[in-house]
């Protein structure tokens, strides 16, 4: 999970760029930027196919949003709202996006009317399930022991 969350930097460095830009990634060569992910170490443990996922994001962002990712949330009123322009972005499914949600409210203030809510199980307050709830090691190993559990019922039930 760590090494997930370097991966913008990771790029960045990559790139020769202190920000990432949208625009330029989305206009990047497919072939180029591949092997940009897999430069030893590699971005994701699928570089290729996460690049053309990266590339795809940021294509939507710049198509709907002017390249500007803080827009996806920015003037969102309600957290469905919010919530539904998340589940829209390339790669996002349902729980990715109330993860996300859960994420820009717990930990960043970005919290429209009923955010709670639109981000189900992992809005709820002093809960342990996801990355929107990692605020340090002792967060981190409450969330890695509860994914454990959780795995192991789930294989218990089978």
């Amino acid at each position: 999970m760590e090494w997930a969350f370097t991966g913008p930097l990771t790029i960045a460095r990559r790139l020769g760029a202190e920000d990432l830009d949208a625009h330029e990634i989305a206009a990047f060569d497919p072939e180029r930027f591949a092997a940009l992910l897999s430069e030893k170490p590699a971005v994701h443990r699928y570089p290729g196919s996460m690049a053309k996922r990266v590339q795809q994001l940021c294509a939507y962002l710049v198509e709907h949003y002017g390249g500007d990712a803080e827009a996806v949330w920015r003037d969102a009123d309600t957290g469905k709202e919010l919530l539904r322009r998340l589940n829209a972005l390339p790669g996002f499914g349902k729980q990715k996006a109330q993860i996300f949600l859960a994420l820009l409210g717990k930990q960043y203030g970005v919290r429209p009317e009923g955010w709670r809510e639109a981000a189900g199980e992992y809005g709820e307050e002093d809960s342990r399930r996801s990355v929107a709830d990692i605020t340090g090691p002792e967060s981190l190993a409450e969330v890695r022991a509860f994914k454990q559990a959780r795995k192991a019922a789930a294989k218990a039930d089978r």
